[in-house]
């Protein structure tokens, strides 16, 4: 194990004109402007799959496990040794530790926010103090990196509750162009047996001919201002046709359909809404998103009533929720092993594609729990908790920092989130001081460097 690492029938159509005709509501179209006219490089360029651990999980009975500490602090599960001398993990992640040489631990990740609303927003910006209007990663990387090919570049895969706001719906102060397609609400998600991709559906009342009807009508709006000196309506129009596109061609459709893939890799992930949206993931990234958020729900055990998808705020039975070690849909018994599950298939899949070279994997919450145990739960706890990176250069066998001996407070080598966002814009070829913002200047793409330690 490495140390430290341990350590738009006028000659020129008006902007005005053309909102009027309607633009892509001609269409029936009411995706969100997720394609950007913009082109990158035709290599491959580099992508991220980000696994929010939407809640808060709990790094000392997973990634960060203190046997020696009191009971009260410890917790019931046991530390097992991984496929890496010295890098121990929670024993219901046991085919995470036989390819732990694959990933990096962080294990001194650190920040001052201990609520769901305000630490998710510090979470997915990398900013401590974030505005109102800071964007999330996959916005910014939208913004500077976009999808070279008709595909959305940034899509969130299953959705927050109503404890956080809902800035992971836009971009920030970049605006709604860059902001995620949304898939999956609650229980209509990739594993549900009912499941369909609706996104590119035409509104009902608008068949097939009509929408192309629609097109070759504002095709020949178009056609009236082919001499515009506008840029704003030319590229508009570029919008348009890759937007008229992406909801007439297969090829998203075939990325967002679980059903292309065998049964047998279906169910190497785990037939439960983490596994079969990390599978989503492997395939959109495949097809050219650039990022997708996985919100990390582990499902609902048989019998059990659906609640929410925020599976890691486990306050124990303090909250009505059962024991954070029980079996329950909000307890560690039922959502590590499917972590477990899908996690390792990921990376693994991953791997054995080839894509892992360039594509980011990142798992994390919006912070920790408490180390002291409390009616079998634990409390939020942003001052220390852990994270998991893999891919994108990222070295494998690895651990990052240390927290003290009872997991409360970092020990070595702090990671702040302007640490974690730059490290994580560095891994995806973009240095940190890149200039951007509504102007295309005023702001960095991160305040902080990138922990180069974590680079083979």
């Amino acid at each position: 194990m490495k140390e430290t690492l341990m350590n738009p029938s006028r000659s020129e159509l008006s902007r005005r004109d053309l909102l009027q005709f309607g633009g892509l509501g001609m269409l029936g179209i009411t995706l969100p402007q997720l394609l950007q006219a913009e082109t990158q490089s035709k290599s491959r360029p580099r992508s991220c799959i980000f696994i929010v651990q939407y809640g808060g999980a709990s790094h000392l009975d997973s990634l960060d496990l203190k046997p020696e500490a009191p009971a009260e602090i410890r917790g019931p599960y046991n530390p097992i040794a991984s496929a890496v001398p010295g890098m121990q993990m929670c024993e219901l992640l046991p085919r995470l530790s036989r390819i732990a040489d694959q990933f990096t631990l962080i294990r001194s990740m650190t920040h001052g926010n201990p609520g769901h609303d305000g630490g998710m927003h510090v979470c997915m910006t990398g900013h401590s103090q974030p505005t109102e209007a800071t964007p999330y990663f996959g916005s910014v990387l939208s913004k500077l990196k976009p999808a070279t090919v008709n595909m959305p570049s940034y899509v969130w895969l299953q959705n927050l509750a109503g404890d956080v706001q809902p800035r992971y719906l836009s971009g920030g102060f970049l605006g709604s162009a860059f902001g995620p397609l949304r898939v999956g609400t609650d229980e209509d998600n990739p594993a549900a047996p009912e499941f369909r991709m609706k996104s590119f559906d035409p509104p009902t009342e608008v068949s097939g001919q009509r929408l192309l009807i629609r097109q070759d009508l504002l095709s020949g709006i178009e056609s009236g201002q082919k001499f515009s000196r506008r840029p704003v309506t030319n590229s508009f129009g570029e919008f348009q046709t890759k937007a008229f596109d992406l909801i007439t061609g297969p090829a998203a459709r075939q990325a967002f359909d679980l059903e292309q893939e065998p049964a047998t890799v279906r169910d190497h992930y785990g037939r439960h809404p983490l596994g079969q949206n990390l599978l989503m993931a492997r395939r959109l990234i495949e097809a050219g998103v650039r990022l997708v958020s996985v919100t990390a729900w582990a499902g609902t055990p048989p019998g059990e009533k659906f609640r929410n998808v925020q599976t890691w705020d486990m306050h124990g039975e303090s909250s009505g929720l059962g024991s954070s070690f029980g079996t329950g849909a909000y307890g560690l018994s039922w959502a590590l092993p499917r972590v477990d599950e899908a996690v390792s298939a990921l990376l693994e899949d991953l791997r054995q594609r080839g894509l892992l070279e360039d594509t980011l994997v990142v798992m994390v919450g919006e912070f920790g729990r408490s180390p002291r145990i409390s009616y079998n739960g634990r409390d939020h706890w942003p001052a220390c908790y852990s994270a998991l990176m893999a891919g994108a250069g990222i070295c494998g066998g690895a651990v990052y920092g240390a927290s003290d001996k009872q997991g409360a407070y970092v020990q070595d080598h702090p990671v702040s989130p302007e640490m974690f966002g730059a490290t994580l814009f560095h891994a995806l070829g973009i240095p940190p001081d890149t200039r951007f913002g509504p102007d295309g200047f005023s702001f960095r793409v991160s305040d902080g460097e990138p922990v180069q330690e974590l680079f083979a």
